[in-house]
C-alpha cells in the first residue's frame, strides 16, 4: 500500500486484520480490576464480558499520546503517506489527542504528511469503514480517492442497536440515567442509532421480536442495494443472536455479504454483554 492506513481498536476488527493489512493499530486502554490492558492486544473482549456479568465496571480511557507520538514520529521519519481513520470524537478523546500530537510531531518534521478523519462512527460500523479503506489502498488508489471513499463511507454508514442493559452506557455518559433507569425497570428493549458521531436512543420496544421486526423497517427505509454491500453485525458476547438477525436480514432483503464479530473491551465495556449492532451503508455512490 502507498497510503498507510490507521486505526484504533474502538473499529472492533481482529488483531489478525490489523496484522494480515499492515493496518497500524492504536489500543484504547481499559481498565478492569487493578489493571490496565491495551485493547485487543492484552485483553480479549470475553474477559470483559465475564467481569460484567460479575458485577464489575471496566473503564477505558483513550489512546495514549506518547504512542501517537511514537507512531507519528516513526512514519514522519520514514516519509511515509498515511490516514489515520479514528473513533468518533464524540465518543472518545482519541480524535483530539491525536490531532494535538500530529501538530506536536509537524514541529519537528512539518512535511509529514498525515491526515486525520473523524468517522464520527463507532464499532463495525466504522470497522467497515476501514476494511474498505484497506481494500482501495492495495488498489493503489490515490490519497485524494481514499480520502474521498472514507469520507463518504463515514457520511452514510447507519449504526442501528440494542443493548441487554443500558445502565452500562449511562454509567460511562452515553446516555441520560433516566432513561437507563425506565429501560431497565420496564424490561422495555431500546433501540439507538448514531448522529452526527453520538449515541441517541430512538425508540423502546418490549420483546426481542417487535424490535428485531422493526429493525429489519428501518433497514427498508434507510437502507440501500442490501445485496451490493457488506451489511455488519456486532455483538456483545451473544454470536447466537447475531447470527438469528442475520437470517432474517438475508430473507428480507436478499443480502449474502455479512461481516459478523464480537463487540470490543473497550465500546463492549460501555454497551455491556448482549448487545447487538447493525451496520449498513444507506447510499452507496455519490
Amino acid at each position: 500500500m502507498s497510503v498507510k492506513i490507521l486505526a484504533d481498536s474502538a473499529c472492533d476488527l481482529p488483531l489478525s486484520f490489523f496484522e494480515e493489512n499492515d493496518v497500524t493499530l492504536i489500543p484504547l486502554k481499559v481498565h478492569l480490576g487493578n489493571e490496565d490492558y491495551d485493547d485487543i492486544i492484552t485483553i480479549d473482549s470475553k474477559k470483559v464480558y465475564e467481569a460484567i456479568r460479575e458485577g464489575k465496571v471496566p473503564k477505558t480511557s483513550q489512546a495514549s499520546p506518547l504512542l501517537f507520538e511514537e507512531i507519528f514520529t516513526k512514519m514522519a521519519q520514514n516519509n511515509e503517506d498515511g490516514i489515520y481513520i479514528a473513533f468518533s470524537s464524540q465518543l472518545s478523546g482519541t480524535y483530539q489527542t491525536a490531532v494535538m500530537m500530529l501538530e506536536q510531531v509537524k514541529e519537528s518534521f512539518p512535511d509529514f504528511n498525515l491526515v486525520i478523519v473523524d468517522s464520527k462512527c463507532a464499532s463495525l460500523g466504522y470497522g467497515l469503514v476501514v476494511q474498505e479503506a484497506v481494500k482501495l489502498a492495495k488498489e493503489n488508489a490515490s490519497k485524494d480517492e481514499l480520502l474521498s471513499k472514507i469520507k463518504f463511507h463515514c457520511e452514510h454508514m447507519e449504526h442501528l442497536f440494542t443493548v441487554h442493559d443500558l445502565e452500562y452506557l449511562a454509567k460511562g455518559g452515553r446516555v441520560s440515567k433516566a432513561s437507563a433507569f425506565l429501560g431497565g425497570l420496564l424490561n422495555i428493549k431500546p433501540l439507538l442509532n448514531v448522529e452526527d458521531g453520538k449515541l441517541v436512543p430512538i425508540e423502546k420496544h418490549r420483546g426481542k421480536k417487535k424490535l428485531f421486526r422493526r429493525i429489519i423497517e428501518l433497514m427498508k427505509e434507510r437502507g440501500a442495494s442490501f445485496d451490493q454491500q457488506v451489511i455488519g453485525i456486532s455483538h456483545g458476547d451473544d454470536e447466537e443472536t447475531a447470527h438469528e438477525i442475520k437470517a432474517m436480514i438475508q430473507q428480507e432483503f436478499n443480502a449474502d455479504q455479512f461481516y459478523i464479530t464480537p463487540i470490543g473491551s473497550a465500546v463492549g465495556s460501555h454497551a455491556g454483554a448482549g448487545t447487538i449492532a447493525i451496520f449498513f451503508l444507506n447510499k452507496l455512490n455519490d
